[in-house]
């Protein structure tokens, strides 16, 4: 199909083009090596199947608008096929040879898919384009008052004009050179539908004409490619490596919300946290060139929602546009994300969650905190009485470890030392133990565990606690205390099972501690009273005036720990008529308490975080909200109270204990 000058020409095109995108390629890779840690590439292996169901199924991109991810669908699916036909295209280019030409099933099946592929494409893309121009959605951008690198303000609108320009004129232009095709040589097959319509068009045009008008359309096809790839480095379209990059190579966790492990009896470790982006992880640098700029992620985002300054789409933009513009991985966090925008991070994992390409920067967020704290001691002064609590009297409410039994007064609640060899070790928490609304669910827990005969021990003054709020507030040094001193004393104990009234330390028991050499079975309570129920251990009297029940699923419980289902089945066992918020489930909505949150004042914003939750809760015309967090259940009673309203707060366990026989 070429002429022999047009062959040099095009290969001239192709070294140049290949060339300075190497350049941009090795530029990228010295940024992300940069970073801290080393490359697990045995990982691959090991998740190829994972790989398979969330890249070439979009299973993360269709958990959030549906209908945008349809458009996208049809984009990332014709340009799988089009790695194929754009090759094809260009051996027909240089040898007169293609699959398109080729008689029997082959050439059919490949002509129709390659067809329909174009056609979803351009169909996608358009779509993308009015959306993104036309219709200008709010959600795809981001507030004045939000740290966004000036550039990006008008940047990221080019950049998608660039990427949606090339793709349009490539796949149109292919398109149109395949219409010319069968229209100079008058055929019209019914295995390419959009094309032979397009064909149509030009009957009655000269042949010559036409042939003219596929060479054009070749260059123009397979040249913006050769054109658009030294800037594909730098635009956001090079998502397409990274997504894949990003859920193959990312370092193993047990949980969204595990830390990295610092082991600080090294006393080699001068630097704790994130100071300069050199300082994150490899994987954290590599999140800025895998986002794709969605704002999927500022828009789940409990701070952003309610007026704070933070949004998490930004910082992972700012990493983005600095290294874009020259900048090196030096650069101080502060440059990036204001200290306002990291204290108000609840560190629920909405934005790892919903992001359709595993970027985490709820995890970038928790490490410049560790740096704040530990090496700055730069945090809100609130924490100061929790953070003291936790070293003298090993809880944040800084109740000392002598009345950590006193709620179980006139209770039979026997301790480790009583029984030494439980079925069941119940982990009560801080909360439930010094917290006098908590204590209520505690003491509910403690009626149903003894109405069912089961044979549990607690650990009494013994127990510490776990030191999530620490952790999560960056003071690594506190949690390590903690959490070594209580690895050694639950390997002591060897319990069997851990069943825990909080999810907070749920996470930290089951998820933190394996890395200090704790490995145990830790469930939720809401979990091990649903098996009590389900095993006839435990008699709940329903009553004929069935309660109607809201379930606000705690964002460690649910989010963190993927436990959605034993809370609700529990309610419907208890009678309860179960009315779910828009946000439920894993999409939860944050209480406003986590990421240390329980101990500080929020940050400036045009509404606290519970008392938007509980106005969604409110909403749906239950008379009570249901939790299983004594988190939540203080942020969701103190907006209760706030919005003097009198709809009930209750833990599940308590729920259940009323109903009990």
């Amino acid at each position: 199909m070429l002429t022999f000058a047009e062959k040099i020409l095009f290969v001239i095109a192709t070294v140049a083009s290949l060339y300075y995108t190497y350049v941009g390629v090795k530029r990228i890779v010295k940024h992300i090596s940069s970073g801290q840690g080393k490359v697990t590439w045995s990982l691959i292996w090991k998740r190829i199947g994972e790989l398979i169901v969330k890249v070439g199924f979009l299973q993360s991109v269709f958990r959030f608008r549906f209908w945008t991810s349809v458009l996208h669908a049809m984009i990332a699916w014709g340009f799988l096929v089009f790695l194929v036909v754009n090759l094809n295209d260009l051996v027909y280019g240089f040898t007169g040879f293609s699959i398109l030409l080729q008689t029997g099933v082959a050439g059919d099946v490949y002509r129709v898919i390659a067809d329909i592929a174009n056609a979803a494409i351009l169909a996608g893309m358009i779509g993308m384009v009015i959306r993104r121009f036309v219709f200008r959605p709010a959600i795809l951008s981001t507030r004045e008052t939000t740290l966004l690198n000036p550039k990006a303000r008008t940047g990221i609108s080019r950049d998608s004009a660039i990427v949606g320009g090339f793709i349009i004129l490539h796949n149109a232009s292919r398109l149109l050179g395949e219409s010319f095709r069968l229209a100079g040589e008058g055929i019209h097959d019914g295995w390419q539908p959009f094309a032979s319509a397009l064909s149509g068009l030009w009957s009655g045009v000269n042949p010559q004409t036409l042939v003219i008008g596929e060479h054009v359309m070749f260059w123009l096809s397979l040249g913006a490619v050769l054109a658009f790839l030294p800037y594909f480095p730098f635009s956001k379209h090079i998502h397409l490596f990274f997504a894949p990059i990003n859920y193959a190579l990312k370092p193993e966790r047990k949980s969204i919300g595990q830390l990295s492990y610092i082991n600080l009896d090294d006393q080699s470790i001068e630097q704790f946290g994130a100071a300069r982006m050199k300082d994150l992880g490899w994987e954290q640098i590599m999140d800025s060139y895998a986002c794709i700029m969605c704002f999927r992620c500022q828009e789940v985002c409990p701070a952003y929602n309610t007026g704070k300054l933070l949004s998490p789409a930004a910082l992972e933009i700012n990493k983005r546009y600095h290294l874009n513009h020259g900048g090196a991985t030096d650069i101080e966090m502060r440059e990036l994300i204001p200290d306002e925008a990291v204290w108000a991070c609840t560190s629920c994992g909405a934005c790892v969650d919903i992001c359709p390409v595993g970027n985490e920067p709820m995890r970038d967020i928790l490490d410049i905190r560790r740096n704040l704290s530990m090496m700055e001691s730069a945090f809100p002064k609130q924490l100061e009485s929790a953070f003291k609590g936790m070293e003298r009297n090993m809880n944040p409410w800084n109740v000392s470890q002598a009345d950590r039994m006193k709620w179980a007064d006139g209770l039979n609640v026997p301790t480790i030392e009583q029984n030494p060899d439980p079925e069941v070790l119940w982990w009560v928490g801080c909360a439930p133990a010094t917290d006098v609304r908590a204590q209520k669910t505690a003491q509910a827990f403690a009626k149903i565990l003894n109405a069912a005969g089961v044979n549990f021990a607690v650990l009494g003054r013994n127990e510490q606690c776990t030191g999530d709020s620490a952790r999560r507030a960056g003071r690594e040094d506190i949690f390590f205390g903690l959490a070594s001193a209580n690895v050694e004393l639950l390997n002591e104990v060897k319990p069997k099972r851990i069943v825990t009234t909080c999810p907070h330390c749920l996470h930290t028991l089951k998820n933190e501690y394996p890395a200090f050499g704790g490995n145990y079975e830790v469930i939720h309570h809401t979990q091990f009273i649903n098996e009590l129920v389900g095993a006839g251990k435990i008699q709940l009297s329903v009553s004929s005036e069935q309660l109607s029940v809201t379930f606000h699923d705690p964002c460690y419980l649910g989010r963190h720990n993927k436990i959605v289902d034993a809370p609700r089945e529990t309610l419907k066992l208890a009678g309860s008529l179960i009315i779910e918020m828009p946000r439920n489930s894993e999409k939860s909505f944050c209480c406003g308490a986590g990421g240390a949150q329980m101990w500080k004042e929020e940050e400036n914003g045009t509404e606290r975080v519970n008392e938007a939750r509980y106005a969604e809760a409110k909403a749906t015309g239950a008379n009570t909200v249901a939790v299983g967090c004594p988190f939540c259940l203080t942020m969701m009673n103190d907006a209760a109270k706030a919005d003097n309203d009198s709809m009930q707060v209750k833990d599940v366990a308590e729920l259940v204990a009323e109903r009990m026989k």
